[in-house]
């Protein structure tokens, strides 16, 4: 049941005497699994020509082109390590090239890492700092001066709810970045507030992605357990809130952490 109102959800909007996304270019690292493949997805069957990213699973990359074309929608694939910069530009002059500008940017790309402080190297730390805020600096830098053409411009980052709690089985590394996230969010979003452009944020727990199988059942069912909505959260509960502040009707949110977690951590 819960299932069929996600979905009712998309196509209610497609109802909309709006367009909801018609027309508009977006980017969505992260997007051959999990949370970014959802947005995407979403995106398109919503009007946007989406870009869709991967670094290494190409593969995986095809298959949610195939599903966007498949309903009718456009996209693009780029492959690539976005926490180098000079790949990230690479993806930025892709999108221009093929969509004419970029109007929404969301950096969902990242790795975590559940592992105790004790147990990292420096090399953890930059690996995940490179993939989960380099990778979104290096996006925002390179974007920034077509998301300014925009008449929607629209940059969603996504976080955590570690970034918030400092818990909740993330590694001290991942935390900070999800932390930083937020942060990076607010900043964008009072410096160009005054060109229009809004710079929110998503900050999930427990959603049904590969990022939570690390658990035991054990694990899992003592989490589920402290959720006040009693479960976990689905792939499109987030992609929807995505597609709601990316869209004209998120108009005047800007630096905003949206909390997807069924009530696990309230602030």
């Amino acid at each position: 049941m819960e299932f069929e109102m996600t979905k009712d959800c998309v196509q209610y909007m497609q109802r909309m005497n709006s367009c909801f996304l018609e027309g508009y270019a977006a980017i969505v690292t992260g997007s051959s699994k999990g949370i970014g493949r959802e947005i995407a997805v979403t995106f398109a069957r919503l009007g946007a020509k989406v870009m869709v990213c991967c670094n290494k699973n190409a593969k995986d990359a095809e298959e949610v082109c195939c599903e966007i074309r498949g309903g009718g929608g456009v996209c693009e694939l780029f492959q690539g390590d976005l926490g180098n910069n000079a790949e990230a530009k690479t993806l930025v002059d892709k999108t221009v090239s093929a969509f004419g500008g970029i109007d929404i940017l969301v950096n969902n790309a990242g790795v975590t890492d559940p592992r105790h402080f004790s147990l990292l190297s420096e090399e953890d730390w930059d690996r995940l700092e490179k993939a989960n805020m380099k990778s979104a600096f290096n996006c925002v830098q390179h974007a920034m001066p077509y998301i300014e053409k925009s008449a929607m411009p629209r940059i969603l980052n996504l976080s955590s709810i570690c970034g918030k709690s400092g818990g909740l089985g993330a590694g001290a590394h991942y935390c900070a970045n999800k932390a930083g996230i937020i942060g990076f969010t607010k900043a964008l979003a009072n410096q160009y507030a005054a060109k229009g452009i809004t710079a929110n944020s998503i900050a999930p727990a427990m959603i049904d992605t590969e990022m939570i199988t690390w658990r035991t059942p054990e694990q899992m069912k003592a989490v589920i357990e402290k959720i006040p909505l009693g479960r976990v959260g689905k792939k499109a509960e987030v992609a929807q809130a995505a597609a709601f502040l990316c869209s004209p009707f998120a108009s005047f949110i800007t630096g905003y952490a949206m909390d997807i977690n069924g009530g696990l951590y309230m602030d």
